[in-house]
């Protein structure tokens, strides 16, 4: 009786290579990912690998870098309805807090630094980063609904908090355990409890606390 091959799941064999890589910049810097390096990694010849992603391991990079921004934008799970603890959820999923994610991190930030002085990688991480600055925007808006806050400060405050989240991140890369969760939403928590108290209460919201009845035309 002729064996039949088992089957391989083709995105599975894709994420493993993924894995491998991550491990190798977690390891010894993006610079050193090879074909070969990754062959030995994973245990596939390296035919195998090229059978997957062609033969030039800048298609293996690609995939990986959105392999790793798919897990990011995934961490979060259920937030909070209020705006202001939104906002430390969010900080908190994109900040690194268990080993692995430290390692995901890590590799992110080599590609960060790549991106620098590498058009092909440039476009992916701009447009990932305006589109984080973007959220954090909105978010904060949601939080200030209630105070007097201009355009220029509401800028100016969410360039802040985002400048958290990447000091968490590139911080993170440097150190050999991630971040505890209760620590970094902590600092966020006192952020925004500082943030908030920086602006005045809107007209409508000091009169309801105190118990001035709404004028209405007549």
């Amino acid at each position: 009786m002729v064996a039949v091959p088992k089957r391989v799941d083709p995105d599975a064999r894709r994420e493993q290579v993924a894995d491998a890589v991550i491990d190798e910049i977690a390891e010894h810097g993006l610079r050193s990912v090879t074909l070969a390096r990754i062959a030995t990694r994973t245990g596939l010849a390296i035919g195998s690998i090229r059978h997957y992603f062609g033969d030039h391991v800048r298609e293996v990079m690609r995939f990986t870098l959105g392999v790793l921004m798919q897990r990011a934008a995934g961490r979060a799970t259920t937030m909070s309805d209020d705006p202001v603890t939104r906002i430390a959820d969010v900080v908190t999923f994109a900040t690194p807090t268990s080993e692995q994610e430290r390692k995901e991190n890590a590799a992110i930030v080599e590609y960060r630094v790549m991106a620098r002085t590498d058009p092909e990688f440039a476009a992916d991480s701009a447009a990932t980063s305006l589109a984080a600055a973007e959220v954090i925007r909105s978010l904060l808006r949601q939080a200030l609904a209630d105070r007097v806050v201009d355009e220029e400060s509401l800028h100016r405050e969410a360039l802040l908090l985002f400048t958290l989240i990447e000091g968490f991140s590139f911080s993170t890369a440097l150190l050999s355990a991630p971040l505890r969760e209760a620590d970094v939403r902590a600092v966020v928590t006192a952020t925004m409890e500082r943030l908030r108290d920086a602006y005045p209460p809107a007209e409508n919201d000091v009169e309801a606390a105190a118990g001035v009845p709404e004028v209405t035309g007549g």
